[in-house]
């Protein structure tokens, strides 16, 4: 009897065992995968691990080998509220209708359910910590600037010594900063810069979710490298003047493009020709902002990890659009060249197959919705118009989309395979570029005009114009709204 009892005893608690195990089992099955949303403001590719041989980006770089880098990932429209408009909703600037900043996105689509709000609707708590959608920048830095308050459960808005400090920043034009080649190597530490601060913040909620074991979507939108160029001087001194390369461009360069693409490129007469000396400065500073910024990714990540969160966390790195830093003679963004067009992209989740890989699948900015729905698990609006990028984190040769479109004022451009095509004016009416990345990176030989390229043309041509018309399909069942027709007064 007394061994019966035993093996009864003992049977009883390894039920119990395999039954905790189980149920330990289906909770963790059953958790919501969280996610984190990183965004730097106005960074091009000039990160290490997409090849640039002297900025420094140990932690973007840590992230990318243990996510999946997309080598060709392109913003909608290179302006920061178009395309802070269109990822956030999953819609092409000519379905959003904005296509310039300081539109409120309710302003335009009254009814849309962006990105965020789809999770706040799954039990997600939804935050903003910084610049997600458009903020004029540094002038609207510590408030909500053009923000989407229906988009969050709570928000934060940093703002710190590089705001206060604004009187001591270097300027091209005098009391100009958002727009306008500016910069600063600011006095002081890392933990006084606004982006520090929204950091920490984002940390400290970080620890909150933690220990409530509850579902995020965290947005952390960070200001720098944006203008001005403000990062703490040790950071300057990480990017000596005289190791700094500064692009040129051939003679005739100009004449070589479509009247709107040399347009775009010369619009700021105060930024043309820049004198050696304040070109690298530039260059500089920019570099530096950079390199700040990569260091508070690495806080928020290695707190993810510390936290014991990266199990169940989601992470997206990027940007809002590329940017020139001398390429092409211009400075900053608005072109339908590679380097306003083309962002960061890494995408790291648990389990990932192709985990520390790259892939040459194009990636569109409005992907970012519906990727991280198929991600999670959640039922995204069926009127979105990006694709779900999941396919190429598990296989780098999956191709969910295979070519990519920009846009800017009247131009539309396509990014396909080896070729960048553009077309200025309906139906080109106003001149085409073509480049062939193979033999041309730089993009500074249009071959449109080419004999030799007129079957690519035809053949880019034809597909342009039809993604063209797919982005301006009005999106199933949104109300759309757009600006009022301003009236000429009469003389």
């Amino acid at each position: 009897m007394l061994n019966f009892q035993r093996i009864f005893v003992i049977a009883v608690t390894l039920l119990t065992l395999l039954s905790a195990g189980q149920s330990d089992h289906c909770q963790a099955a059953d958790q919501k995968l969280n996610v984190l949303f990183l965004i730097c403001d106005d960074l091009n590719c000039d990160l290490g691990c997409y090849g640039h041989s002297m900025v420094e980006s140990p932690n973007i770089d840590a992230l990318a080998k243990r996510g999946v880098r997309f080598e060709q990932a392109y913003c909608q429209y290179p302006l920061c509220g178009p395309s802070r408009a269109s990822f956030m909703t999953g819609l092409y600037p000519d379905q959003t209708l904005i296509r310039k900043n300081a539109i409120l996105l309710r302003d335009r689509l009254p009814e849309v359910q962006s990105m965020s709000q789809m999770f706040r609707r799954a039990g997600y708590t939804a935050t903003r910590v910084g610049k997600i959608y458009h903020y004029n920048v540094p002038a609207d830095i510590g408030n909500d600037g053009h923000d989407d308050p229906e988009s969050w459960s709570r928000k934060f808005n940093p703002i710190g010594r590089d705001k206060t400090d604004e009187s001591k920043v270097f300027s091209l034009r005098p009391g100009s900063y958002g727009g306008t080649l500016s910069w600063l190597a600011a006095d002081g530490t890392d933990d006084e810069q606004t982006d520090a601060i929204g950091a920490e913040h984002a940390i400290k909620l970080l620890g909150e979710h933690a220990k409530e074991k509850s579902p995020f979507f965290m947005a952390v939108g960070l200001y720098r490298p944006h203008t001005p160029f403000v990062a703490p001087k040790s950071y300057f001194e990480k990017y000596p003047l005289q190791k700094i390369h500064v692009p040129k461009v051939p003679e005739g360069y100009f004449d070589t493009l479509p009247a709107p693409a040399a347009k775009s490129i010369t619009r700021k007469k105060d930024q043309l020709n820049l004198a050696e000396d304040l070109a690298k400065q530039a260059i500089q500073a920019y570099y530096a902002s950079i390199t700040f910024a990569d260091a508070q990714v690495g806080r928020i990540v290695n707190a993810v990890d510390r936290l014991g969160l990266a199990e169940n966390t989601v992470i997206v790195f990027t940007s809002d659009h590329g940017y020139h830093m001398g390429e092409h003679g211009h400075w900053q963004k608005t072109t339908l060249f590679e380097n306003a067009a083309n962002v960061p992209l890494i995408i790291a989740a648990p389990n990932l197959k192709a985990a520390g890989r790259s892939t040459k699948c194009p990636a569109e900015m409005i992907d970012f919705y519906p990727t991280l729905a198929d991600l999670c698990g959640l039922d995204a609006p069926a009127n979105l118009s990006g694709v779900s990028l999941k396919p190429a984190l598990n296989d780098p040769s999956a191709r969910p989309r295979t070519d990519a479109l920009t846009q800017y004022d009247v131009g539309y451009s396509l990014r396909a395979g080896q070729y960048r095509y553009t077309e200025w004016g309906e139906n080109g009416s106003l001149g085409a570029e073509l480049y062939d990345h193979e033999t041309d990176p730089e993009e500074l030989d249009n071959l449109a005009g080419s004999t030799a390229s007129e079957t690519i043309v035809g053949r880019l041509s034809k597909r342009l114009r039809a993604r063209i018309a797919e982005a301006r399909q009005r999106p199933t069942g949104l109300l759309q709204k757009p600006a009022p027709v301003k009236q000429r007064r009469k003389k």
